[in-house]
């Protein structure tokens, strides 16, 4: 593995501990005792996994440990898991009411956000790509403190309307607007999705919509394809995390894409497998999301939930739209399916599609907001999750070594206090099995 890939792994707590201490779920043939198998251990496993312990030792202004006695609170400010949702609606929303309350609710909730690079959009006309509206939304970003990933460098579900030339040239065109748009953006978005949806790219729809792109895979190839664009992707920025991203989920994926995107010692080329959840038709349940996670987790990389959704009203002929019931439903599959994926240790991120019911995919009720920015309950109950039930805040005190013993999820922290009336603050990040103790500065 070389020397990019580890940092990407260490930094996104990885490197394939979860294949030798992953709980062995054995679920039950019966679908309701299946799922209580998966849910009944949930809680253990978040436990394990999601939170650390660590010695603190706290230093004051002066560079001196603290005495003991000294009061404390010590406050999460930031999950080192990825919460997110695409951020495609900022700023675009119906009126400038919803564009603020859109933000606000999106920055209260999530530290992760999906930027759109979709070609056909982004470049509607040859050599003038929309960089200036993605600056707005890095800074934006940077601003709240969340987390950036640029999605797709490359799909081919529509051809942008002025590609030209053979297939040879398409490719390299292709190729060329990987390298282009991650070295732009390189040092602000850390995170891409390289390709997306590799599996079943030949499909009717995609002939139909991108000729051109999809007859230039075909040619070349899937696994020349993909790998070609890794390489690219790579070289353009060595210390990203690049991922491979598919609505598919069964074997076809791993047959088609995954197990060809290695190099020529079968070592992989991609540094997170993107899976994509949406469940416009229906929820999966517990235990086939742990089925999931099972049959990914072998690579022993990072899995990102890329695209996720659960709506909250059924299908009419006429229209799509929430109902109470819907939204009951919908927070009760949200509240399960993200305990179920925040439990398996090889998840990494989460992100959900859409944000608001406004504008969103398909014109489903989607969101975890409505289409007025009302939170649904489903936005309440991954706040009460999320910002509350794993989320550390203690009150404490240092002992007569001058140091404490603290247990929290991973992520990072403040330290607060105050001393002869004056507020001091530190921070620190905590994670996984740190094994010696932390220093923290307060000043």
């Amino acid at each position: 593995m070389n020397i990019h890939r580890r940092n990407f792994l260490k930094a996104m707590g990885t490197g394939g501990a979860w294949l030798l201490a992953a709980p062995q779920v054995v679920c039950a043939r019966d679908p309701a005792q299946a799922n209580e198998d998966v849910l009944s251990q949930a809680q253990e496993r978040i436990e394990k996994y999601r939170k650390a312990s660590v010695v603190l030792k706290i230093f004051g202004p002066d560079g001196r440990l603290f005495p003991s006695g000294i009061d404390l609170c010590i406050r999460q400010t930031r999950h080192k898991f990825l919460f997110g949702c695409n951020l495609f609606r900022l700023g675009r929303c119906r009126t400038p009411e919803d564009n603020a309350a859109y933000a606000e609710q999106f920055a209260r909730l999530l530290n992760f956000a999906t930027l759109p690079f979709y070609w056909w959009q982004y470049e509607r006309q040859k050599g003038q790509p929309m960089d200036a509206r993605t600056d707005e939304i890095v800074r934006w970003c940077k601003d709240h403190q969340v987390t950036m990933k640029g999605h797709p460098l490359a799909w081919n579900y529509i051809d942008p309307p002025w590609l030209s030339g053979t297939p040879e040239e398409i490719m390299q065109q292709q190729f060329e607007r990987i390298a282009r748009c991650m070295e732009r953006f390189k040092g602000d978005i850390g995170i891409w999705d390289v390709v997306n949806e590799a599996t079943h790219y030949d499909r009717e729809e995609l002939k139909r919509n991108a000729p051109k792109l999809t007859e230039a895979i075909a040619r070349i190839g899937v696994g020349e394809y993909v790998r070609g664009a890794f390489r690219i992707a790579r070289k353009a920025d060595p210390q990203a995390g690049l991922i491979i991203n598919d609505y598919r989920t069964d074997e076809a994926y791993v047959e088609k894409v995954i197990s060809q995107l290695v190099d020529a010692d079968r070592k992989p080329l991609y540094d997170i497998i993107g899976i994509q959840s949406h469940m416009h038709g229906g929820y999966w349940g517990a235990a086939q999301t742990w089925a999931v996670c099972e049959r990914f987790a072998k690579f022993n990389v990072p899995l990102h939930f890329t695209e996720t959704t659960v709506v909250s009203g059924p299908k009419q002929d006429s229209s799509w739209t929430t109902t109470y019931e819907g939204e009951v439903r919908q927070a009760q599959q949200v509240t399960e399916f993200y305990t179920v994926l925040f439990s398996h240790p090889a998840v990494a991120a989460i992100t959900w599609w859409d944000f608001s019911d406004q504008d969103a995919w398909q014109q489903a009720p989607a969101g975890l907001v409505r289409s007025d920015m009302s939170p649904k309950p489903a936005y309440e109950r991954l706040y009460d999750l999320i910002k509350g039930k794993w989320w550390t805040r203690v009150e404490t005190r240092t002992d007569a070594e001058a140091s404490l013993l603290f247990e929290g999820f991973l992520g990072d922290y403040t330290v607060e206090t105050r001393r002869a009336g004056r507020p001091l603050t530190g921070s620190f990040v905590l994670d996984k099995a740190p094994g010696t103790p932390l220093n923290v500065h307060l000043s």
